[in-house]
């Protein structure tokens, strides 16, 4: 079964926004013009195709044309593609399997390196600023609770979403909150007024 097109867009626009929107990127960004990857994640049910060009990567669930290199690995493999001196081992241990033209995954590694991952920046017109930066701090350390095991990330997500949610205030809050000052505020003023009559006796 093929990737949904929202989950496809979703990691579209990911890609797009730390690949393509820094012009000191252009020279690590030219090596993939015209290339096309496959990446088949064990876990996914069906591949992942970026099709790199001048302006932007396009991410398909399907792609009819030959690949110039398809990888094969597992989810927990994949933030180790950021440091291409590890690529050698990787492949060595079994834990990535490429086919066709290894320089395409290499110079993919070489642009992810250089590229500043801050996924605060994607999720904050959704989550608000104070949710992304939960999520971005959850992202960043992805690889090492990896490790200790996929039940626990997604608890560790669960709770960080819950948490940040809770310190962002809603719309009802916020309105909540701004009827109680304005009360706040007139008690005070009729407060004042009592006392001015007082002291007026």
């Amino acid at each position: 079964m093929p990737f949904k097109p929202m989950v496809a867009a979703g990691i579209e626009r990911v890609l797009n926004t730390f690949f393509y929107r820094d012009s000191a990127l252009k020279a690590a960004r030219q090596r993939l013009y015209g290339k096309v990857l496959r990446v088949v994640v064990q876990e996914f049910s069906a591949p992942i195709v970026l099709v790199f060009s001048e302006r932007q990567v396009d991410v398909l669930s399907e792609w009819e044309g030959e690949a110039d290199c398809s990888v094969i690995t597992r989810l927990n493999v994949l933030p180790k593609l950021r440091d291409r001196q590890q690529l050698t081992a990787l492949i060595r241990s079994g834990e990535l399997e490429v086919q066709g033209d290894i320089q395409v995954v290499q110079n993919l590694s070489s642009l992810m390196d250089q590229a500043e991952f801050d996924p605060a920046e994607v999720l904050a017109p959704w989550t608000g600023d104070i949710a992304a930066e939960g999520i971005s701090k959850f992202l960043r350390g992805g690889a090492r609770l990896f490790r200790h095991g996929f039940t626990r990330q997604q608890r560790y997500l669960s709770e960080a979403l819950t948490e940040e949610w809770r310190v962002a205030p809603g719309a009802l809050e916020i309105a909540w909150f701004a009827e109680e000052t304005a009360a706040a505020e007139r008690a005070a003023d009729a407060l004042a007024k009592r006392l001015d009559k007082l002291e007026g006796k």
